[in-house]
Formats: structure tokens, C-alpha cells, sequence
């Protein structure tokens, strides 16, 4: 069956697919609207959580903040030693000055916080001292009911809701002393939230779809809203987090439920039944009254269509098999009909010119790339070319051997052999060993002139001599090193090169210990953007060779400070090739 499909027509191939997309989809499709549903109740539960769980942290946040407030009240110095005095205070005017101070500090602590109405401080004597955004005097049975529950805690905060005489959540905390150590009650403070600010602040996001907040504590007891009909009995699995249908009052409600881990309460997000599903209910519908009609209609526009794809399809896949063979010189199949004007058509019109425009530009580039690179590799090295010096240097070398001035032979010398390495043009690569003989030779130069103030070390391992190199990547950054370091120092200027395989690279660098190169300097280095003054070889051009010949991923890099020295990396890669004939290097001069 598997090889009767496979050498089908793709026509036949796609009146089978048609078929079995269909067949699929027909016995599929209420199993699919119910997952759907199942999908859909999950999504809505998952934003729901998501938004639920966002907000509950922030009002747990809030009201945490609250509770610090309350602790750092009882326990600021302040206002414990305002109490004591209030406490052992015998006359009015005493108590109204102390009352006083004692106001003054609870504004300066935190009475006027934005979710914050008011804090009542009272004392041993039951007199009560309130200041903040929203002052109002507590009845009897409301301060008696603050006084006992904090009262029990001992010290500990604990939390009053609201009734019908004070509509502001309480943050309750006795006071003890701990200024005498004697831990005596001193005093009771009341911190007056605006709760019902800080859950409109934090729940703004479910105001959609008539969704609204419920907070119920760990007895079961509605927290928010007071005023709210729906009771925690109609909630499944208090301290749970999940969602559930419920009904109150035969209405459905869709519930997300989430527990606080501070405060045990549980928040959650009661949203209408209706709201949500009564858009999807009517999809549902109109889905199962469109699918019979389209069933049929896709039946028969899928069949045109397929033999209408197959014929154009099957003529481009062969041209291009074509050309996935390595054939880039295509011709047109003398076989072939032409084609509409549709998109097929065109594949088959924009095929044709692509293939054109690849052979000519792959002929045009091939032979550019081919002209540029030998162009300006020439141009480049061009300016390390002077054949007409070698002959006279070689003349004044042997005039001074005749005479015995041996230093100016010996500098002559060095000088014709630098020289004599720019005129050869043949190799672009040298080993490692030679490039180094070149610096060898401008130093014996060098040494002449500075004498005692050049000190050069060759740092290079006798292991990595073979590995190949550009010519003329290293002198240049020797002299720059002498005409930016000691030709502006007033000591000895040490030069050294070192050598190291790095992330399979060769890594070459000529370092030294002179006044460094100043930040925007450096940066115009490093971005290519600083013009060599003098006649000789630039990093830049050093930098340029190094890529034309290695790519971009190699070339210079530059690292300097003020007054710390330079040093100068060549990267290149390993692979560049190796010479046999290695010989030992002086590490000294």
C-alpha cells in the first residue's frame, strides 16, 4: 500500500488527502469544539490566575507594608517614651504637650501614606491621639473591640474588619515597653487602612466581563466586599488554589480561587457564567451549520484545484532537478507548453530569469573577486618595493668592508636584506622563522642608533617557527613601537614578540613598555579611521593585507593605556601552512 501511495500522481495524491482531511475532520469535529471548551475554560482560568495572583501579591504586599508600619510605630523610641511619659504624667497641659509631640512624630512616621486614613495612638488611661488623612473618633464598642484583640496577640499585630461604625480596616498592635525593659502596656496603636483603595488599585483588571473580587480569611468570613451577597459556602475548597462553576441564586458564576501564604486569606475572581461562553455557545452553532455546506464545496473546488497545481508543478520540479544537479546552464525543455498567467506561470517566468541572472553574476563576481583581490593585495605590498636601493646598499656594504667600518656594514647589510624581503613579490607567505630574520635585521639597525636605550627580546617558541605568516606583518609593528615608544621616552624601551596558539589561531604580538596610545587615538585605530603620517607600513595596511588574504575573522588588534605600554596582536589562523626547515633563533639581542 506504502509504495502504491508513493508512486501515485500528485493529483491522485491530493483527491486522497481531500478525502481523508475531510473524513478526519467530519468524525472529529465535536471532539474537537469540546476540547475547544476544555481549552478555552483552562486559558480563561490561566489569565484569570495569572491577573488573580498578581493582584493578591500586591494587596499581600500592601498589607504587609501596613503591618511594618504598625511594628515600627510601637517600636520607635519616640513614641514609646511620649507614652511613658503620658502614662506618668499628672497634669493636663503636660498631657496636651506630650499629645502634641506625639502627633507630630506619627505624621513624620507614616500617618499621611497613601492607603493610610488615619492612626490612633492611645494610651494606659484609654486617651486616644490620631492623626492623618482621614481623622475620625472610634466609638466605644469599636475601641474596645481594637483594645482586646490586640490585647491577645501580645505585641503581635493583628487585624480588624470593618463594621458598621468605622468602614476602614485596622492594623491593631499593643504597645509594650522596651525603653525601661520592663515590657509593660503602655499604650494601643490602630493603623486605619483604606483597604478598599488599595484592592481598586491592584484588581483593575477584572473589570472586564463583569468580573469582581471576593477575599474571604480563614474562618470562611468575607473579607471584600462587605456588602457582597455571595457567601464562602458557595466556594469549593477554601485555602486551594483552582477554579470551579458555582451557582448562587440559580445564576452561574465562574470562579478562580487563590490562597495568600501571609495573611491565609483567600482571594477570588468571581466572574458570570454567561459572559464568557454565551460568544462561544453561538460559534458552535454556526461552526456545525458551516461545516456540512463546506464539506461539499471543498470537495469539489479541491479537485479543480489540485489538477489545475499538478501539470505547472511537475514541469518546474523537473527543470528543477535540473539544475540541483550542478547544471546551471538551463535551457527551456522544448516540450513545454506555456503556462497561465497565475502564480504557476510566473514560478516558471521567475525561474527561467532567476536561472540567468545566477549565471552571469556567478561568471561577472567569480571574475572580479578574482581582479579586486589580486589588485589590491599588489597595491598594497607595492609600498615595501624598492628594487632600485638594493644594488647601492650592496655597494656601500663592500665599500665599507674595504674601509673596516664595520658598523656601517653590518647596518647596511641588515638594510639590504629588509629590502631585498619587500622586492620579492612572488609569495605571499613566509614562515614565521624569515619574517622573524627581517625584524632581526631592522633591530641590528636600530641598536646602531639607540645603542644601550633598545632592549629586544624574541619571545617566540622554536616549536611554532614553521607556521606561515604574511610578509612584513611583524617589522612594521617593531618600528612603531620605536618611533611611538622610544623615540618619545627618555628611558630604555623594552620591545618584546611573543607567539601562542589561541582557539586554534596563531596569536603574534609585539609588545612594549612606552607612553601608550591616549583613548581617541586608540579608537581611531581600532575603527580604521587613523592616517599614517610617516612613509611607512600603517596597521591599517598591515590590517587590510591580513584580511584580503585570511578574511575578516583575522587582522590587528590594538590594546593601550596611558603611560602603560602598547601591545600589538596579529591574529591569523593555523592552518596558513608549515615549513620543514626550522632553525633556532637568538632569544637576546
Amino acid at each position: 500500500m506504502k509504495a502504491l501511495y508513493c508512486n501515485l500522481r500528485i493529483k491522485h495524491k491530493m483527491f486522497l488527502l481531500i478525502s481523508f482531511v475531510l473524513l478526519v475532520f467530519s468524525t472529529g469535529a465535536l471532539a474537537l469544539l469540546q476540547y475547544a471548551f476544555n481549552v478555552y475554560n483552562a486559558e480563561i482560568y490561566r489569565q484569570s490566575a495569572q491577573s488573580l495572583s498578581v493582584s493578591s501579591s500586591s494587596i499581600e504586599n500592601e498589607l504587609r507594608k501596613m503591618e511594618r508600619l504598625s511594628y515600627r510605630i510601637a517600636t520607635d523610641q519616640y513614641v514609646q517614651s511620649y507614652l511613658l511619659r503620658l502614662r506618668d504624667s499628672e497634669t493636663k497641659y503636660e498631657r496636651y504637650s506630650v499629645g502634641m509631640d506625639l502627633r507630630r512624630r506619627l505624621l513624620e512616621i507614616g500617618a499621611l501614606d497613601k492607603y493610610v486614613r488615619s492612626i490612633q495612638v492611645y494610651d494606659v488611661h484609654d486617651k486616644e491621639y490620631a492623626t492623618g488623612n482621614k481623622v475620625v473618633t472610634l466609638s466605644r464598642d469599636r475601641w474596645q473591640q481594637i483594645k482586646e484583640a490586640s490585647a491577645a496577640e501580645q505585641g503581635g499585630v493583628k487585624w480588624i474588619f470593618p463594621d458598621e461604625t468605622d468602614s476602614a480596616f485596622v492594623a491593631a498592635r499593643s504597645v509594650r515597653s522596651y525603653l525601661d525593659a520592663s515590657l509593660d502596656h503602655i499604650g494601643t496603636i490602630a493603623v486605619r487602612i483604606d483597604f478598599e483603595a488599595i484592592v481598586a488599585n491592584f484588581s483593575s483588571t477584572f473589570n472586564e466581563e463583569g468580573a469582581r473580587l471576593v477575599i474571604f480569611d480563614e474562618g470562611e468570613r468575607r473579607v471584600y466586599p462587605v456588602d457582597e451577597s455571595l457567601s464562602a459556602g458557595h466556594m469549593p475548597r477554601m485555602g486551594h488554589k483552582g477554579y470551579a462553576l458555582i451557582k448562587d441564586e440559580g445564576k452561574r458564576y465562574f470562579t478562580t480561587y487563590h490562597p495568600a501564604d501571609h495573611t491565609k486569606w483567600t482571594y477570588m475572581v468571581v466572574t458570570p457564567y454567561d459572559s464568557l461562553f454565551t460568544a462561544i455557545m453561538s460559534v458552535r452553532k454556526v461552526v456545525l451549520a458551516t461545516f456540512a455546506t463546506l464539506f461539499l464545496l471543498v470537495m469539489f473546488v479541491g479537485m479543480r484545484f489540485a489538477g489545475g497545481l499538478t501539470g505547472p508543478i511537475e514541469s518546474l520540479n523537473r527543470k528543477m532537478k535540473q539544475v540541483e544537479t550542478g547544471d546551471f546552464e538551463y535551457s527551456d525543455e522544448e516540450d513545454d507548453v506555456p503556462f497561465s498567467g497565475d502564480e504557476t506561470g510566473q514560478m516558471h517566468h521567475n525561474f527561467n530569469h532567476m536561472m540567468q541572472r545566477i549565471n552571469r553574476l556567478i561568471e561577472e563576481n567569480y571574475k572580479k573577486q578574482l581582479v579586486i583581490k589580486d589588485a589590491e593585495y599588489k597595491t598594497l605590498q607595492a609600498q615595501v618595493n624598492p628594487h632600485f636601493l638594493y644594488n647601492t646598499l650592496e655597494s656601500i656594504n663592500w665599500a665599507a668592508k674595504v674601509a673596516g667600518h664595520e658598523k656601517i656594514s653590518s647596518m647596511a647589510e641588515s638594510l639590504g636584506y629588509i629590502l631585498h624581503s619587500s622586492m620579492s613579490m612572488k609569495e605571499l607567505l613566509i614562515p614565521l622563522q624569515q619574517e622573524l630574520k627581517i625584524v632581526e635585521n631592522y633591530i641590528t639597525i636600530q641598536k646602531y642608533r639607540f645603542e644601550d636605550r633598545l632592549l629586544f627580546y624574541n619571545q617566540v617558541p622554536d616549536s611554532m617557527l614553521h607556521y606561515q605568516v604574511p610578509k612584513f606583518s611583524l617589522q612594521p609593528l617593531v618600528e612603531n613601537a620605536i618611533r611611538h615608544g622610544l623615540e618619545r621616552m627618555v628611558g630604555t624601551c623594552t620591545i618584546a614578540i611573543f607567539a601562542k596558539i589561541e582557539n586554534e589561531r596563531l596569536v603574534m604580538t609585539v609588545k612594549d613598555n612606552g607612553p601608550g596610545i591616549e583613548q581617541p587615538l586608540l579608537r581611531q585605530l581600532t575603527a580604521g579611521q587613523y592616517k599614517s603620517k610617516g612613509t611607512g607600513i600603517g596597521l591599517n595596511n598591515i590590517h587590510e593585507r591580513i584580511q584580503i588574504v585570511f578574511g575578516e575573522p583575522y587582522g590587528i588588534e590594538v590594546v593601550s593605556e596611558k603611560y602603560k605600554g602598547t601591545e600589538v596582536r596579529v591574529v591569523l589562523p593555523c592552518e596558513g601552512g608549515k615549513s620543514r626547515d626550522v632553525q633556532g633563533f637568538t632569544r637576546r639581542r
